[in-house]
């Protein structure tokens, strides 16, 4: 409950006018609950003739009250009530009289259930509202953490969370949260009414129901642990099920359909099992909370009765009888009550996985006193060295990047060519060294201000499911639709998206897919030159392209990269022999630097990796 009350504290405070509204009827809907039920002893009156004391009207007065006050206001709401029941007894008979007391228990229900829906109403903006909240908080997380956060978690495993665990929570915590507003009130509400009534009969009663509390709480600890396993194993699943929609075409290349298939399906065998004691062990509750309930009720029967029946009790059957059903309807809000604790175990298991995302720490961060940042002069990276875990990938770089020069990074994969372009826009930081631009350390410039100086052009386009328009101008808000033109044609895209149903309006499907490798790769140029950045970073832009398509892209990036300060991470080297610099890595340091013949003519790592081009 500490943890279930520690959610509450994070998500529910924007909604607190809501949730006095929920106490507010919810209290309401209890007490006239309980005055509709007090129809009880007069009902029996009249039908069994048990009471022929003839009551008069007593005047409010707070000397008539004495120094146990809710005794006495009950003794004295309870004789007015009958004062006047005897006197409708007396006047119109006794038919009329249930007639009577039947419109007042009608009219008692009615406000009770008008009290009781407005409950609900409250509450619902609660539950929808804290669950988009929750939603709200991952996504915006995923976008703050960075890069090395998501090379230790499965995407499956991430896009579980965001759905079938927030969907858990929705179902399991927010879906009791009406409950246990609700439900207390009842319960504290009829405890009253039951003290009020007989506190012995009460005491009696308060020492069962903890063991029966017990019982139930032991089950619903082992159904926290479970339900987290669970969990744990629909992320798998849905790992699985990214990796096969991801590698659909390698499955079917090396006929491994059954592979993956038995491996799924196996996966799905142990999640069902597993499912299979988490319900079973949730479905517990309620007969278990209603065999204790019963158990209850008959042991405060006998006990009761034996004392009317031995003349030794402080009421009489009538009101014994109200009692009776006051008690048992705390069973329901009793067992309501364990129901929601069994969800709220469960919903708390996925909290848990969700928190593993909203509490982890961000290690790129703006610093508190931001410096401007501008790329006048050059970009330097000065004794560099890196790490993602244990083993180092970068080994003490020096490298001077003038303004307007192009600078091309080869080597075999491994080398860390990727991750040496990877930290100056800071998707990771350095773990050693510093890396300045114009002599100011990009760890104290914003994050934003930092990569509004570049643009990037990967392996990969990285496209989305959008129109050509939208992914041009992706990272320009005010673009306007000349601009986007034109980036379009310097990047050679322009003819093939106006062939296009709807022009530029033109839906490309998901990454891209309605797109060749070529057409992919000219969009994201475009949304480059859109950009028009003082500094670009190309990585293995060209790689995967035809003859064709690589020489329309190599026009498009030349048209880029003119007057840019520009990093080119290249296989084909074809492509940088014009570069100013070129440095050569191997194992996480720059081990030759030069132009393109001064490498041949060392006669090293460069010309091994010409040789192995050209043969």
């Amino acid at each position: 409950m500490k943890d279930f009350v520690r959610i509450l504290r994070r998500f529910v405070p924007p909604y607190r006018r809501y949730l006095v509204w929920n106490v507010v009827f919810n209290l309401l809907a209890a007490v006239l609950n309980l005055f509709s039920f007090v129809l009880i002893i007069p009902i029996l009156n009249v039908l069994f003739k048990m009471d022929n004391t003839q009551y008069e009207y007593m005047e409010i007065r707070w000397e008539v009250l004495s120094a146990d006050f809710w005794h006495s206001a009950f003794g004295l709401l309870k004789n007015n009530f009958f004062a006047w029941m005897n006197g409708l007894m007396n006047t119109h008979g006794g038919s009329f009289t249930l007639i009577a007391l039947g419109a007042f228990l009608i009219g008692m229900t009615f406000f009770k259930a008008a009290a009781t829906y407005f409950a609900f109403y409250t509450m619902i903006p609660i539950r929808t509202g804290v669950v988009r909240d929750i939603r709200n908080s991952i996504n915006r997380k995923i976008t703050q953490l960075s890069l090395g956060f998501f090379s230790e978690e499965r995407k499956g495993d991430i896009l579980a969370r965001v759905s079938g665990d927030v969907n858990e929570i929705e179902n399991s915590i927010m879906s009791s949260l009406d409950m246990l507003f609700k439900n207390p009130i009842l319960i504290a509400i009829y405890l009253a009414g039951m003290i009020i009534i007989s506190w012995q009969l009460t005491l009696f009663v308060l020492i069962l129901l903890p063991l029966a509390g017990y019982v139930m709480g032991q089950v619903g600890k082992t159904l926290k642990r479970k339900s987290l396993a669970g969990q744990e194993l629909w992320g798998a699943l849905m790992s699985q099920v990214e990796e096969t929609l991801g590698g659909l075409r390698i499955i079917k290349a090396f006929n491994a359909e059954e592979k993956i298939r038995a491996r799924f399906e196996k996966s799905n065998e142990a999640f069902r099992r597993l499912t299979n004691r988490i319900y079973r062990r949730q479905q517990m509750s309620q007969p278990m909370s209603e065999f204790l309930g019963t158990a209850t009720i008959a042991i405060v029967l006998w006990y009761g009765g034996n004392l009317i029946l031995s003349n030794n009790s402080p009421i009489d059957a009538p009101t014994f009888i109200y009692y009776l059903v006051i008690f048992y309807s705390i069973i329901n809000p009793a067992k309501d009550l364990s129901k929601a604790a069994y969800s709220i175990q469960k919903g708390l298991a996925s909290m848990i996985r969700i928190d593993r995302i909203l509490t982890a720490e961000v290690t790129v961060r703006d610093p508190e006193r931001p410096q401007p940042i501008t790329l006048d002069r050059e970009i330097v990276y000065n004794n560099v060295w890196f790490k993602y875990r244990d083993e180092w990938i970068l080994k003490g770089i020096d490298l001077h990047i003038p303004k307007g020069k192009t600078i091309a990074l080869v080597g075999q994969s491994g080398s860390g060519k990727s991750t040496l372009v990877d930290l100056l826009p800071r998707f990771y930081d350095v773990t050693e060294g510093s890396i300045t631009i114009d002599g100011t350390d990009i760890r104290d410039a914003r994050i934003y201000d930092l990569r509004a100086l570049m643009g990037n052009v990967n392996q990969e386009a990285i496209l989305f499911n959008n129109s050509f328009y939208d992914n041009i101008a992706f990272g320009v808000s005010n673009a306007s639709p000349e601009e986007v033109e034109q980036a379009a044609r310097i990047a050679n895209a322009h003819d093939f998206i106006i062939a296009s149903e709807d022009g530029y309006l033109t839906n490309i499907g998901d990454r891209g897919c309605k797109l060749s490798g070529g057409q992919r790769q000219r969009i994201s140029i475009a949304r480059a030159i859109l950009k028009n950045p003082p500094a670009l970073i190309l990585d293995e832009a060209t790689s995967a392209l035809d003859a064709e398509s690589e020489r329309l892209v190599q026009e498009a990036l030349d048209n880029l990269m003119r007057n840019r300060t520009t990093i080119v991470i290249a296989h084909r080297l074809s492509t940088i022999k014009n570069a100013d610099e070129i440095c050569v890595l191997h194992e996480g340091r720059i081990v030759e630097r030069g132009r393109h013949e001064e490498l041949l003519a060392l006669n090293g790592f460069y010309k091994r990796l010409c040789d192995m081009q050209s043969f």
